[in-house]
Formats: structure tokens, C-alpha cells, sequence
């Protein structure tokens, strides 16, 4: 099937895309260890950790978010020996074949890590509503890393044992 493509490409953006997934979920405890709300959004001017803490959520949801749907698809394709077509097209056949759970949910996703960046807190309850709403996107995140890496690897399984590992559930 890819035998003769070089999987380098592949594995390195999976690794990067389990990395960040990592980082991601590490932060999403941490940011939502307290409810959220306009208050508490408003409130971050006086609380620095937690502004930071924020703009890593923010950075890190963005970055999975392209990393898979802008990167990783794409390559994926070409090693199915597909052509990779818009973004659209990328995301419904990766539904079709059962890797992502929602095409729709990932359009959403990709407004609301838009949203995040650039209409950082104009409005602190749109702001809060979009960050309870990122928050309950990442498993989407996750289960779309997740299954890629696992249809990767065992379609692919003479580099398994450079294969990175699974993520575990969003929180």
C-alpha cells in the first residue's frame, strides 16, 4: 500500500499530534478544574496563572486542531495512496472510513479554536460559553488522534515499534 512512500512524514506527525494531545489534556484539567463562567472571565486581569493557563488551552486546542485536520489527514491519504483534496473532502472520507466521529463537530471545532484566538474575550459570557464548548470538543480531538494512529498503525505495521502511543479519554 505505502511501501513505497517514506512513512518518516507520517510518524512525525502523528508524534507531534500525540505530543500536543498530551499537552492539551494536561492543560484542559488543569483550566477546568473550576466551573467557568462571565465572572470568571472577567476576572482574569487580576489572576495572571490562570490568564496563561488560558492562552495554552486556546494554543494547544489550535494546534491539535491543525496538526490533525491540516496535516495529518493529508498525509494520511497519500499513504492510502489517495489524493488529498480541501478540507471538506479530507474530513468526510476520514468519517466515511469510521476515523472521525463528526465532520460537523470538527467544522465546530475549528470555528471555535477561530473564536478563541481572535475574539479573545471581548464578550466575557460569548467567551466563556466558547471555552465550555472547546472544552467539551477535546475527546473529538483525542478519539480523532486515537483512531487515525490506530488505522495508521495497523495498516502500516512495519514501523509499529516507532509507532507513538495512544492518548488517553478527554476529559
Amino acid at each position: 500500500m505505502s511501501d513505497t512512500l517514506d512513512l518518516d512524514r507520517l510518524l512525525f506527525l502523528m508524534d507531534t499530534a500525540e505530543r500536543q494531545g498530551r499537552h492539551l489534556l494536561t492543560t484542559t484539567t488543569r483550566l477546568f478544574s473550576q466551573p467557568i463562567d462571565a465572572d470568571w472571565v472577567e476576572a482574569l486581569g487580576e489572576k495572571p496563572d490562570l490568564a496563561e493557563r488560558l492562552d495554552a488551552f486556546g494554543a494547544r486546542f489550535a494546534r491539535m486542531q491543525d496538526t490533525i485536520g491540516d496535516r495529518l489527514i493529508p498525509e494520511l491519504r497519500r499513504h492510502l495512496l489517495e489524493t488529498p483534496g480541501p478540507a471538506l473532502d479530507n474530513l468526510n472520507r476520514m468519517e466515511k472510513l469510521g476515523l472521525l466521529s463528526s465532520v460537523v463537530d470538527w467544522v465546530e471545532a475549528r470555528n471555535l479554536r477561530n473564536r478563541l484566538i481572535h475574539e479573545y474575550m471581548r464578550n466575557p459570557e460569548e467567551f466563556s460559553s466558547a471555552l465550555q464548548r472547546a472544552h467539551a470538543l477535546v475527546p473529538l480531538l483525542i478519539e480523532t488522534y486515537n483512531a487515525l494512529n490506530a488505522y495508521a498503525k495497523a495498516r502500516f505495521d512495519n514501523q509499529a515499534s516507532r509507532w507513538p502511543a495512544g492518548l488517553g479519554a478527554g476529559t
